[in-house]
C-alpha cells in the first residue's frame, strides 16, 4: 500500500491541491491517452474508445486550516477549511506555510489549556490558537500572513494491523487510490473512460460542477469515503465489511440503474457489499447528478472511522472490494443508458 501512503501523506487542503495534482498526473499518465488539467484545478484523465463514455471521480483536497489572524503575542487564530471538527485538532503538530526556508510548525491548543484551566466547555474553532512560540513580528518576518495554509503533518501508518491503514486525508485520498489502481488494471481498455480527480469537495463540491464543463458522460461513479458506524449499538457502515454503495444521503438520491449495476457486480465478484441510507453529508455525486440535463450518478464508498480528523481509519479490505467491483463494472460497462422507466 506504498502509493495509498504517499497519496494521504501529501498536504491538498481545498484550494491548494498543486502538490497533489502533480503526483496523480505523474502516476496515471503511463495508463491513459490523455491528461488535462481545467481552468480550476481538476485534473481529467482518460482513455478513447468504443461504447458509453463513463465517468469515475475522486476529490483530491482534504479538510485544512487557514490563518484568520495573529495576536500581539504572536499567537494563530484559524478559520477550518472544510469540516473540522475543533475537538480532534487539540494537540496536533502543524505546519503553517511561509515563504521562510525553515518550516513554521505550531502545536493546536487553546488559551485555557494553555493555562492550565480546567475546561469547562467543548472549544469551537474560534477558541482555537496555533502556538508557534514566535511573536508576531517573527511571524509576519517569516511570511506567515492572513490567508497562510495551514495543513496536518500526521504521518499515515498501520497501527497493530497490517491491513488496517490510518492517516489524515484519507477522505478522499482512497478515491484516488482507487482510481489510479482501476486505470492500471483497464491499461488496455477499449472503453471511453474518465479519471476525474477534483478540488475544492470539501468546501462545496465546486470542482464537480466546474469538470462537467468539458465532457459530457453517460454515466457516473464518484467515489468516496463515508463515516462508519460500527462502534453504536445500531452499527451501519462497518469498517472490514465491504466497500459501501449510497442509496441516499442528505442531498442526493443516486441512480438505481448504475446502482443495480454495482450490486451486481458485486454478487458476481463474491464481494462484500453495504448499503448505505444517510440523512448527513454528500458527495461530488450531487453536482454530477444534476448537470448537462441530468447524468446517472451513483456513490461506491468505504467506511472510514474518525472520519474528517488528521487521524482516520479505514480497511485495506474494503478498499480493494471497491477497486475489484469498479474495474469489473468499467470492463463490463454497455451502451444502455439509465433513463427513468
Amino acid at each position: 500500500m506504498d502509493l495509498l501512503r504517499k497519496l494521504v501523506d501529501i498536504k491538498g487542503p481545498s484550494g491548494d491541491e498543486s502538490l497533489i495534482r502533480n503526483f496523480i498526473r505523474k502516476e496515471i499518465r503511463p495508463f491513459v491517452d490523455k491528461v488535462q488539467v481545467d481552468k480550476f484545478g481538476n485534473l481529467i484523465a482518460s482513455t478513447k474508445g468504443v461504447g458509453p463514455t463513463i465517468m469515475i471521480t475522486a476529490h483530491m483536497d482534504e479538510i485544512g486550516l487557514m490563518v484568520q489572524s495573529i495576536d500581539t503575542k504572536g499567537l494563530v487564530y484559524v478559520a477550518e477549511i472544510g469540516g473540522v471538527e475543533p475537538l480532534t485538532m487539540l494537540g496536533e503538530r502543524v505546519l503553517i506555510q511561509s515563504k521562510s526556508k525553515e518550516p513554521v510548525y505550531g502545536i493546536v491548543t487553546t488559551k485555557d489549556i494553555s493555562d492550565a484551566q480546567e475546561i469547562t466547555k467543548v472549544p469551537s474553532i474560534f477558541d482555537l490558537v496555533i502556538d508557534t512560540g514566535l511573536s508576531k513580528k517573527e511571524l509576519t518576518k517569516k511570511g506567515v500572513q492572513i490567508g497562510s495554509y495551514v495543513y496536518f503533518t500526521s504521518e499515515s501508518n498501520c497501527l497493530g494491523n497490517k491491513n488496517i491503514i490510518s492517516g489524515k486525508a484519507l477522505d478522499d485520498r482512497i478515491g484516488c487510490f482507487i482510481l489510479l489502481e482501476v486505470a492500471k488494471k483497464l491499461k488496455n481498455t477499449t472503453k471511453n473512460i474518465l479519471y476525474v480527480f477534483t478540488v475544492q469537495e470539501e468546501v462545496g463540491l465546486y470542482g464537480a460542477k466546474t469538470s462537467l464543463h468539458g465532457i459530457n458522460p453517460d454515466w457516473a461513479v464518484a467515489i468516496d469515503v463515508t463515516a462508519a458506524e460500527d462502534l453504536n449499538d445500531n452499527p451501519v457502515n462497518c469498517m472490514g465489511k465491504g466497500p459501501c454503495l449510497t442509496i441516499k444521503d442528505a442531498d442526493t438520491i443516486t441512480s438505481p440503474c448504475v446502482n443495480e449495476w454495482i450490486k451486481k457486480t458485486a454478487k458476481k465478484l463474491g464481494v462484500p457489499l453495504q448499503l448505505e441510507v444517510s440523512e448527513l453529508g454528500t458527495t461530488d455525486a450531487l453536482n454530477i447528478s444534476v448537470a448537462k440535463g441530468g447524468i446517472p450518478t451513483s456513490v461506491l464508498g468505504v467506511a472510514v472511522r474518525n472520519i474528517h480528523t488528521a487521524a482516520s481509519i479505514a480497511s485495506v479490505q474494503d478498499i480493494n472490494g471497491a477497486i475489484k467491483i469498479l474495474t469489473a463494472l468499467l470492463k463490463r460497462a454497455t451502451k444502455d443508458l439509465c433513463f427513468p422507466k
